[in-house]
C-alpha cells in the first residue's frame, strides 16, 4: 500500500482503542522477569560458551605482538580469536570505526581479541593473561585544536546553507547577539549493555542480540563477515534501552560470531561496562557560534548558526544546526556545519542527534537576545514563529504546526506570569529560584514498514514484524492498531517482534518508528480485511469491522467464518510528502532552585506541551517524553565524557564517573499533548514523540538557572564549579 495523499476522515478518527491510554502489554513480562533479554536467552542454543572482548590499550597505532600462550593454557579456554592471527573483518554502510581491525588500532578499546571459555569467569581471567605490545601512533584527540581547520560537512544539503545576505543584515541589525556555546561528548549509558548469543548451523548464522534495527543489522553483519545476508538471522524481541546506540551492529555481535565459529559452539557475550563507553558509539562534542540580529520589536532579520564537531572518519558529525532553519523566521540566514577528523571512538546517533546540543545553544541564545531586547522570552519566540512556510523554502509547505499554542498554553499552565523577569531576584530562604523556557522542534520522518497478520480459526490475530521495542511500548501500539483496524478486542491480538524472519519494518529510531510501523500494520490489516471480504462475499473497503464482525448495508458477517487467513503488506510513502515539512513541536518549561551558599542546583518542576499529531497511546507517549526530559536534564547539568587528550580515551568510562540523573534529581514532571492531527504524516495522522521530549528541556533548565542566579554559563554541563565563584554575595 502507498500513502500517496493526505489522509481524509478514516476509522482512526472514530477510534475506540487507538489513542486511548493503554498499559503496556509487555509490562507484566518485564516486571516478572519473563521477558528474556539477549544475554538471558539460555534456551535458544544448547551448550553456550562465554566470550570476553579484549579492548586495545592504545588509541592510535599498531599491535606489534600478542602473547596468547598463557591465556590458551588457562582453565576452561576453548578458543581465542586475536587480531594478530585473524584478518580484519569487513565494513558496512552503518559503521564508521572498524569493529575488528587486525593489527591497526583506530581507537581506544577497539576489539583486538575475544576469549571463549566454559564460564564467564574463566573467559575474563584468561583475557587478563594476554600480553600485547603496541607501537603508538600520533592521534588527534582535541576538538578545540582540530576545529579551526575542519572542513564543511558534505553529508547532506542541510549541513550548510546561505539565504539572503546574512553578513550585511547582521551588521545593520539594531540589536545583535554573538555568542559561543560548547557541549561535551556524551554516552548512551543504557542499562542493558550490548549483548549477543551467536550460533552457526553450517554456513548459516543466528544472532540473538540487543538491536534497534533488524534489517540494517542483518545487512551490516553480512558485509562485515563477508557472507550472504540471507544466511543470517537476527532476533531481538526485547531491548533494555538503546537511545540510538543500538541502531547499528557493534563488536559484541561480530566477536560472538567469530568466537562461535572458532569454538564450534554457541557463544554469549555481554560487553563489559568500560567498553560500553570507549568501544561503542557516543554523542559527539560540539562547539557552536550563534549570531542573531533583530529589530527593536524582536523580529529576527539575520540568524547564523555555525557548528563544529569531530568523528573518527571526519564525516557524519553532530549537526547541531538541524533545528535552526525550522524554528524561527528571518530572511537572511547562515548555516554551517564543520566536521574534524578525531581519533576518538566512533561518534554516531544518540537520541535526537544534532538537535539535543543544537537546542542547548539556540534556545539559550534566544533567551539572551530577549534580555538584550527587554522582551519576554516566550513572546520573542512567538513573534518569530515560522508559521505558514519553512524559512528560505518557499515551495515547502508546513503540514501542521502549533508551536505558538505550545508556548502560550504552556506558559499559562506553568504560571509563567509569576516569573521575576530580572534575574537573581527571586529567593526562598537560602534558595535562589528561577524559571526558564525553550521551544522544541524535531523532524517527523517516515520509512517504509511492513507486517504480516494471521487470523486464526478461533478469531485470534497474530501480528509479526521485525519492528523492535526499545522500551517505547511498540508491542502495545501495534496491537492497538491491529485491533482497531480489524474490529477486535485488544486481548484477541498477539504481537511478535524483532525477528529478521518477519517482514521488514522501519525499526526503532529517529522518531520514525511508531508512526511508520503502525502504518505498516494498518496496511497488512487492510489486506486481510479484503481477503475476508472476498471469501465471505462483501466489499471490505466499504464495510465496518467491529466486535469481531464486518457490517455493511444492514448485513453482518463474523470474521471467524473466513477461517484461517494470512496477509502481508507494507506501507510506503508517496512523493507528495516531499512538498511538506513534517515536524513535531514543543514548549518546554523548567523551574529550578540554586543554593545561594553552595551553588547546588535542583530542578523543582518541568513541563512539556507537545504538538505531535495523533498520540497513539498517551500513557506510553508520556513516558517517552518525560524520559527525554530527564536525559535533557542530564545533558544540561551532569553528563560529560572527559577526554584524556594525552592518550585519547574517555577517562570516566563507568557509571560511577559518568553521572546520569536519578529519581531524586527530577521531582515533578508534567506532559501535555495538544489535540492535533497531521494528515500528511501517515493514515493514522500520528508523528511520534520519542525524540521531541529531549529537544529543548535542557535549555529551559539552563535559562532557569540564569533567571535564578543572573549567571550565564555557556559551556555544558552547567556544573557548579563553573559558577560557584560568581554567585551573588551572601551578605
Amino acid at each position: 500500500m502507498e500513502f500517496n495523499a493526505p489522509a481524509g476522515e478514516n476509522l482512526f478518527d472514530r477510534a475506540k482503542i487507538v489513542g486511548k491510554s493503554t498499559p503496556r502489554i509487555d509490562g507484566p513480562l518485564k516486571v516478572s522477569g519473563r521477558a528474556p533479554y539477549a544475554a538471558e536467552r539460555h534456551d535458544v542454543a544448547a551448550n553456550q560458551a562465554y566470550g570476553w572482548i579484549v579492548g586495545a590499550g592504545i588509541a592510535k597505532g599498531r599491535i606489534r605482538s600478542m602473547d596468547l600462550s598463557e591465556a590458551r593454557r588457562a582453565p576452561g579456554v576453548l578458543a581465542i580469536v586475536a587480531a594478530t592471527e585473524h584478518e580484519p573483518v569487513g565494513s558496512s554502510d552503518y559503521n564508521f570505526a572498524p569493529l575488528f581491525g587486525g593489527r591497526e588500532v583506530s581507537h581506544y578499546h577497539q576489539a583486538i581479541a575475544v576469549v571463549v571459555a566454559e564460564t564467564f569467569e574463566q573467559a575474563r581471567a584468561a583475557a587478563g593473561l594476554i600480553r600485547t605490545s603496541y607501537a603508538n601512533g600520533e592521534g588527534a584527540f582535541d576538538l578545540k585544536k582540530a576545529a579551526p581547520g575542519a572542513p564543511l560537512a558534505s553529508d547532506r544539503p542541510s549541513d550548510s546553507a546561505k539565504i539572503g545576505d546574512f553578513d550585511a543584515a547582521f551588521a545593520a541589525a539594531p540589536v545583535k547577539l554573538d555568542e559561543r556555546y560548547t557541549t561535551p561528548d556524551e554516552a548512551h549509558a543504557m542499562m542493558e549493555p550490548f549483548a549477543t548469543i551467536a550460533a552457526w548451523d553450517g554456513p548459516k548464522l543466528t544472532v540473538w542480540t540487543s538491536n534497534q534495527m533488524i534489517e540494517w543489522s542483518r545487512q551490516a553483519l553480512g558485509s562485515i563477515l563477508k557472507m550472504d545476508a540471507d544466511d543470517i538471522r537476527v532476533d531481538s524481541p526485547y531491548i533494555g534501552g538503546g537511545f540510538g546506540g543500538k541502531l547499528f551492529v557493534r563488536s559484541d555481535a561480530v566477536m560472538a560470531a567469530l568466537g562461535a565459529k572458532a569454538a564450534k559452539r554457541p557463544v554469549k557475550i555481554a560487553m563489559q561496562r568500560p567498553l560500553m563507553f570507549n568501544n561503542a558509539t557516543h554523542r559527539h562534542a560540539t562547539m557552536q557560534r550563534l549570531r542573531i540580529g533583530a529589530e527593536r520589536d524582536g523580529r529576527i532579520v539575520a540568524i547564523g548558526h555555525e557548528n563544529w564537531s569531530g568523528n573518527i572518519t571526519g564525516e557524519a558529525g553532530e549537526n547541531a544546526t538541524l533545528q535552526t532553519p525550522k524554528l524561527y523566521s528571518g530572511a537572511n540566514r547562515l548555516i554551517a556545519n564543520h566536521i574534524a577528523q578525531l581519533d576518538l571512538p566512533e561518534g554516531n546517533a544518540m537520541r535526537a542527534p544534532g538537535e539535543l546540543p543544537g537546542h542547548l545553544a539556540l534556545e539559550v541564545a534566544m533567551d539572551e537576545l530577549a534580555e538584550k531586547l527587554g522582551m519576554d522570552p516566550v513572546e520573542l519566540r512567538i513573534v518569530n514563529d515560522a508559521q505558514g512556510m519553512v524559512p528560505g523554502e518557499p515551495d515547502t509547505k508546513l503540514s501542521d504546526r502549533n508551536l505558538t499554542r505550545c508556548l502560550r498554553e504552556g506558559a499559562a499552565m506553568f504560571g509563567w506570569s509569576k516569573r521575576e523577569a530580572r534575574p537573581g531576584q527571586s529567593r526562598k530562604g537560602r534558595w535562589l529560584t528561577g524559571m526558564g523556557v525553550a521551544a522544541g522542534y524535531r523532524a517527523a520522518p517516515t520509512m517504509k514498514s511492513g507486517a504480516r497478520v494471521r487470523l486464526t480459526d478461533r478469531g485470534q490475530l497474530v501480528v509479526a514484524t521485525d519492528m523492535t521495542d526499545i522500551g517505547t511500548g511498540t508491542y502495545t501500539i501495534l496491537a492497538q492498531t491491529a485491533a482497531e483496524t480489524m474490529g477486535l478486542p485488544l486481548d484477541a491480538v498477539r504481537v511478535e517482534l524483532g525477528d529478521s524472519a518477519f517482514p521488514v519494518s522501519a525499526g526503532s529510531g529517529g522518531q520514525w518508528g511508531a508512526a511508520s510501523s503502525t502504518a505498516g500494520v494498518y496496511a497488512a490489516c487492510v489486506a486481510l480485511r479484503r481477503m475476508i471480504g472476498e471469501k465471505l462475499g462483501f466489499d471490505a473497503d466499504a464495510a465496518t469491522f467491529d466486535g469481531g464482525r464486518a457490517m455493511l448495508g444492514g448485513e453482518s458477517w463474523s470474521i471467524r467464518d473466513a477461517g484461517a487467513l494470512t496477509a502481508e503488506d507494507s506501507m510506503s510513502f508517496g512523493a507528495f510528502k516531499k512538498d511538506y515539512d513534517v515536524g513535531t513541536y514543543a514548549g518546554h518549561f523548567a523551574e529550578v532552585k540554586v543554593d545561594a551558599y553552595t551553588g547546588e542546583t535542583h530542578i523543582t518542576r518541568m513541563l512539556a506541551v507537545c504538538d505531535a499529531g495523533r498520540i497513539l497511546n498517551p500513557l506510553s507517549a508520556r513516558s517517552q517524553v518525560i524520559g527525554g526530559m530527564v536525559m535533557a536534564a542530564g545533558a544540561a547539568l551532569t553528563e560529560d565524557l572527559h577526554v584524556d587528550k594525552r592518550f585519547g580515551f574517555f577517562a570516566n568510562h563507568d557509571l560511577a564517573g559518568y553521572e546520569v540523573p536519578v529519581h531524586a534529581d527530577i521531582p515533578h514532571q508534567e506532559c501535555v499533548f495538544l489535540d492535533t492531527l497531521d494528515p500528511v504524516s501517515t493514515p493514522l495522522k500520528a508523528k511520534g514523540v520519542g525524540e521531541l521530549g529531549i529537544c529543548g528541556p535542557g535549555a529551559a533548565v539552563a535559562n532557569a538557572i540564569y533567571n535564578a542566579t543572573g549567571i550565564r554559563v555557556r559551556d555544558y554541563p552547567l556544573t557548579l564549579d563553573k559558577y560557584l565563584d560568581r554567585l551573588p554575595a551572601i551578605a
